[in-house]
């Protein structure tokens, strides 16, 4: 499902911005939230009140978005992409070892400007004729690092921090990062007229999914919390 998924979100990245397609997969934990509902843990209001409002933002950005091509980064550019995975990979063998807060903040971090590196080699991904030739594509390499990366700096971050902050950080630097690329350097484009729904849409998005992570985790630390010690276990 997650090879399914990722297989989705890199068709979409070749046909939509980053600033959609990034919002969208940062609320997926909305999604998340809905069959754990339907699986029988109990959503608040306010929970089903920020999925709402992620809904909205989602709704915004779909009418914003101008659908369009990425523009080809040059070859030394997309071999910088796969080399960015270094300094990201750093950030981890440093924060393993302190337990402070900034550890946590560090490796959720780099776990957002990994997955963002992932976006936009995905959005500037070149597929070749033959398949086999997509070993010699500098974008294909990235996207396969980072995002092994990414999701080795999520958990270890998990380990060392709650998973609503943990969330927010990585959810907001992924966005955000990935969507001023996009916009700056990738050809991005919103619709004449629709800036102000973008921005909206965008910042709705992002506060729906930290939300939505926020209380779906107290939600499920209360039922943790109140069931019987064998349960728990």
């Amino acid at each position: 499902m997650n090879l399914l998924g990722f297989a989705c979100a890199s068709a979409a990245l070749h046909r939509l911005p980053l600033f959609l397609v990034q919002s969208m997969l940062a609320f997926s934990v909305g999604v998340t939230a809905m069959i754990s509902a339907l699986m029988g843990f109990r959503l608040r209001a306010p929970g089903w009140g920020a999925l709402v409002v992620g809904a909205t933002g989602l709704v915004l950005l779909g009418v914003s978005a101008e659908p369009s091509p990425a523009q080809a980064l040059p070859s030394q550019w997309r071999w910088i992409l796969v080399a960015t995975a270094i300094p990201v990979a750093a950030i981890a063998l440093y924060a393993r070892r302190h337990n402070r807060v900034w550890a946590t903040v560090a490796l959720a971090f780099g776990s957002g400007v990994a997955y963002s590196v992932v976006g936009i080699s995905a959005r500037t991904l070149h597929l070749p004729d033959a398949a086999w030739q997509l070993v010699l594509e500098p974008a294909a390499w990235s996207i396969v690092l980072h995002g092994c990366t990414a999701a080795v700096l999520f958990a270890m971050a998990l380990q060392k921090g709650g998973p609503t902050g943990v969330s927010a950080i990585m959810f907001t630097t992924n966005t955000a990062l990935s969507s001023f690329v996009g916009l700056v350097y990738l050809g991005d484009h919103v619709r004449d007229g629709y800036v102000t729904a973008a921005v909206a849409g965008f910042v709705l998005a992002i506060a729906g999914a930290i939300a939505v992570a926020h209380y779906s985790a107290n939600t499920r630390q209360k039922e943790l919390t109140a069931a019987p010690a064998g349960m728990r276990a």
